[in-house]
């Protein structure tokens, strides 16, 4: 059988190299995943500000309609009297729609909303005040009956 003439360095050599490529390797992925510094951030530059921006223009192109400006209602005609119950003098309660919303039972005396109080509720008519005492605000009177 015949042998092959081994060198004295070629196997610890090899084994030199593998060792050295592997270490490379480790410190390579090592410095990778440790987040070494990259390439320095650049300095801020300063940005124009933005540009501004016309929303009523935008929602014109939004299919928006402009709307038109809306006419001083009176007082009274946010309030709609539904119903009386006239009680004993000083007394009773009425039920009151306001803005068109359903109507809710008050008290006399009783807060309508900030500012007005229901001063009094007689057959068929309401009146309110800024104080139960003070002079009436706003009178109002039940739709007529229908025949």
């Amino acid at each position: 059988m015949m042998t092959l003439p081994q060198s004295r360095f070629g196997l610890p050599a090899l084994t030199l190299v593998v060792w050295a490529l592997a270490g490379a390797s480790f410190v390579y992925w090592g410095l990778r995943l440790a987040g070494g510094s990259g390439p320095a951030p650049a300095a801020p530059v300063m940005a124009a500000p933005p540009p501004q921006v016309d929303t009523q223009a935008v929602a014109r192109l939004l299919g928006a309609v402009d709307a038109a400006p809306m006419a001083q209602t009176s007082a009274a005609s946010r309030f709609v009297l539904v119903g009386v119950l006239a009680g004993s003098p000083g007394g009773g309660a009425a039920l009151i729609g306001i803005d068109g919303k359903p109507p809710q039972p008050f008290r006399v005396g009783g807060a309508v909303e900030e500012g007005l109080v229901l001063q009094s509720a007689v057959a068929r008519q309401a009146r309110l005040a800024a104080t139960r005492d003070g002079p009436t605000v706003i009178t109002l009177d039940m739709p007529p009956l229908k025949d």
